[in-house]
């Protein structure tokens, strides 16, 4: 691959891309949650993943929070509590508010409010963060990462393995919890959002999750003022949406898709010019999803490609591939309602890690421009 093709700058392949798509023209666009989100998701600090934050699970063989917690036993809360005090502090809600940014997106696990065991609990995590929202002017949106019997089978789930929240149980506790969550946060000022579940797996049946966010909405939006928007994610069916809980039955639902290039096998095979065209051309489903189901955000995205796409370049053609990667992943989802990259912070500098992706300059230093 020559320089030229590997560093395409993302401003020459903005051209190809169309204005953005309007989306629906309903009262949700009028609501407080309507303004344009850029913001970043508070990963690995109330729901923990052990490849972000290695230094928790040291001494242990855990994989995840729940076997990280059954190990440590009656010590759990102590590392939990040391942790959650010390990786986000108020020095990192200014410092994201100093960049231009204006919301975050906080990953919570069932466990937060009322914690069986082994799990902490850490409601006082997630009161804290409001406080500096409000203090900073930034918008929350409070976001159900794990739920009972895992929803995906993975880590971040809170426990990795089987997906068991198909257990009617399961969906019924979940639905249980949002409540709670919904009683006691509904009201905040700088609560934008409630999402009712991430990443629910796509084998679990369309049928019975379309019906478990639909029940959710319903015992929800009673305690949440108006301009707080209940969102969900699309299971990785981005278009399987249509006609699903539109107004005037629902009010304010916005869906959230997350878009990685990393993880499928496809990914793994193109160059980097490919992952760029590729990129750009995710902005024709983007549209699609806004004007014919909801009004949507992109809930994680990073600046992470497979290694195979950068083989054989150099280092300031890798350097410029990221940047181009960057800036054309943010002209296609300035068109949505709003973003918030995966994540904030980790304690390795890599192209998952937002401070460092500013500090390195493949993100801009200034959001607010």
């Amino acid at each position: 691959m020559t320089l030229a093709a590997a560093s395409t700058p993302a401003l020459a392949l903005a051209q190809k891309i169309p204005a953005a798509a309007p989306g629906r023209r309903n009262s949700s666009t009028k609501s407080a949650a309507a303004g344009k989100l850029r913001g970043v998701n508070l990963g690995g600090w109330l729901v923990l993943e052990k490849w972000m934050v290695p230094d928790v699970y040291r001494g242990t063989d855990a994989s995840d929070e729940y076997n990280l917690c059954l190990t440590l036993g009656d010590k759990a809360e102590e590392r939990m509590d040391h942790h959650r005090e010390t990786f986000i502090t108020a020095a990192d809600f200014k410092w994201i508010k100093e960049h231009g940014l204006n919301a975050v997106r906080l990953p919570v696990g069932y466990w937060a409010l009322e914690a069986p065991k082994p799990y902490v609990a850490n409601s006082q995590y997630i009161d804290f963060a409001l406080e500096q929202c409000r203090k900073n002017d930034l918008k929350l949106l409070l976001d159900l990462h794990g739920a009972p019997g895992s929803q995906n089978g993975w880590d971040h789930s809170g426990r990795s393995g089987a997906i068991n929240w198909t257990d009617p149980k399961n969906v019924q506790e979940t639905v249980r919890i949002l409540e709670t969550f919904a009683q006691k946060y509904g009201k905040h000022p700088s609560l934008c959002g409630i999402e009712l579940l991430n990443e629910p797996k796509d084998e679990v049946p369309l049928e019975m999750l379309q019906q478990f966010y639909q029940d959710a909405y319903l015992v929800m939006r009673k305690h949440l003022d108006p301009g707080v928007a209940v969102v969900f994610h699309d299971s990785f069916r981005a278009l399987a949406w249509k006609n699903f809980m539109q107004e005037p039955a629902f009010s304010n639902v916005i869906l959230d898709t997350h878009l990685y290039q990393c993880f499928d096998d496809k990914a793994r095979t193109r160059t980097a010019l490919e992952h760029l065209t590729f990129a750009i051309n995710r902005k024709e489903t983007l549209d699609e999803m806004q004007r014919e189901e909801l009004p949507t955000i992109v809930g994680e995205w990073s600046l992470s490609l497979p290694g195979h796409a950068m083989s054989g370049l150099s280092r300031f053609q890798v350097e410029s591939v990221t940047r181009a990667y960057a800036d054309t992943q943010l002209l296609n989802y300035e068109g949505t309602r709003g973003w918030f990259f995966w994540s904030y912070k980790m304690q390795r500098d890599s192209e998952w890690n937002f401070r460092h992706c500013v500090e390195r300059g493949w993100l801009p230093e200034d959001f607010a421009v």
